[in-house]
């Protein structure tokens, strides 16, 4: 069960330091309320739990013993209608909650704003905007919301725009936060958002979102590009021949500079999603790069030099057969300017009796996006029918069941 008086207490407080009134622009003095069903829903049912029902009347009954709120009785009956604050001891009910729960108060939420404003003030010009609209909120008598997270942009911030010195994006989250992860995981689309928008570069059509951090000597770790199939590389005037390693290569996406041509001798290139079903991919005539998910900017660059150099080949792509899958490849057009085909991504193989037991329901986030998705001509009878069937496919399947009939085939 709840501890429902300290539930009931701060939900109480918490819509009293958010209304006019304590922003002291109320013009209606309403009572600061709350039905019993906001702390347990099952509070008015016939079947709700009695040890719930009861455990917020004692809370209730308590409280307004202890002189922090009052409650009306639906009539002729053991609820509770409705429970209202008593705002004059606002405070008092503040300090309850933190001497009991350690609740940090409205008064102390405030006051530590105002020392994130005093301590990231004065180093940087973006930080100085940010901590501007901090205190903008405090004159208005309202906390910022999530300030705590706000700190920690400030501190990649601050930090960002005094870099001098070449680092790598996980180096920096190290020097950040004492954390290699923190800065991709937690802050850095809001601090490239920040650095976009203050100094007016909307993120270009060929763009990567993080690449602004470039302008300020940070780029991201060393990037692998994964490739196979009959592809010809020539370096510095040296020929390297990928089709003798039939499993593919890996190679630093920095080596790329040195590259002067890339020709590909099989009939088409086509990018994979994920690696389970690149490693599976062996037809004859086609090339593979491994993708991982969106592309990135090396995997962006190299595309676009095979494109270049080789323009009469057709380009493909594989992935999941859901949202994500589809997303990719749209990012994936948009960002080389290559118009990739669909590979192995219908209705055909959701309809595919082989597949049947691997197909999926699709989760609420899942129909947001392919609604979106539908309204695209390349993706609407595919989506549709998700939609209207409930399912997606994960690509490994498809690749499994694809390679052996490939080994069938050819007796292997």
């Amino acid at each position: 069960m709840h501890n429902y008086e300290e539930k009931m207490l701060t939900t109480l407080v918490e819509l009293y330091r958010k209304s006019k009134k304590d922003n002291g622009t109320g013009i209606i003095n309403r009572r600061t309320q709350i039905k019993p069903t906001k702390l347990y829903t099952g509070y008015n049912r016939n079947d709700g739990d009695l040890d719930e029902i009861n455990g917020i009347n004692e809370a209730a009954a308590k409280l307004r013993e202890n002189g922090f709120l009052t409650y009306e009785m639906k009539g002729f009956s053991n609820e509770i209608a409705a429970i209202y604050l008593i705002d004059g001891k606002v405070e008092d009910a503040e300090r309850y909650l933190t001497e009991k729960y350690g609740y940090e108060s409205k008064h102390e939420k405030i006051k530590q704003v105002e020392g994130i404003i005093k301590r990231y003030s004065g180093y940087s010009p973006i930080a100085d905007l940010e901590c501007a609209k901090l205190r903008a909120s405090l004159d208005k008598n309202t906390v910022p919301k999530n300030y705590a997270q706000t700190e920690e942009i400030l501190k990649a911030l601050i930090f960002i725009e005094g870099n001098e010195q070449l680092l790598y994006v996980r180096e920096v989250s190290m020097l950040i936060y004492g954390s290699s992860k923190y800065f991709e995981e937690n802050t850095m689309d809001a601090v490239c958002g920040l650095l976009r928008k203050y100094h007016g570069r909307p993120c270009e059509e060929h763009e990567l979102f993080d690449e602004i951090l470039r302008e300020y000597h940070i780029v991201a770790e060393r990037q692998k590009l994964c490739l196979k199939g009959n592809i010809v590389l020539v370096k510095k005037g040296r020929t390297i021949e990928l089709g003798e390693f039939r499993n593919g290569v890996e190679f630093y996406a920095d080596e790329l500079d040195g590259i002067e041509r890339i020709v590909v001798r099989d009939r088409q290139l086509m990018t994979v999603e994920n690696k389970t079903s690149y490693m599976r991919c062996h037809d004859e005539n086609t090339s593979y790069f491994y993708l991982g998910g969106y592309a990135n900017r090396f995997q962006r660059e190299f595309l676009r030099k095979v494109f270049d150099d080789n323009p009469e080949i057709a380009y493909l792509h594989f992935g999941d057969i859901d949202a994500g899958g589809f997303y990719i490849h749209e990012n994936l057009c948009r960002i080389t300017g290559i118009p990739f085909g669909l590979w192995r991504m219908s209705k055909e193989e959701l309809q595919d009796v082989r597949y049947a037991d691997c197909l999926l329901k699709l989760s609420a986030n899942d129909r947001k996006r392919l609604k979106t998705l539908a309204e695209n001509e390349m993706y609407r009878d595919v989506v549709q029918y998700m939609l209207k069937e409930d399912v997606k496919l994960e690509q490994e399947v498809v690749s499994l069941t694809l390679s052996f009939d490939a080994c069938w085939s050819c007796n292997c």
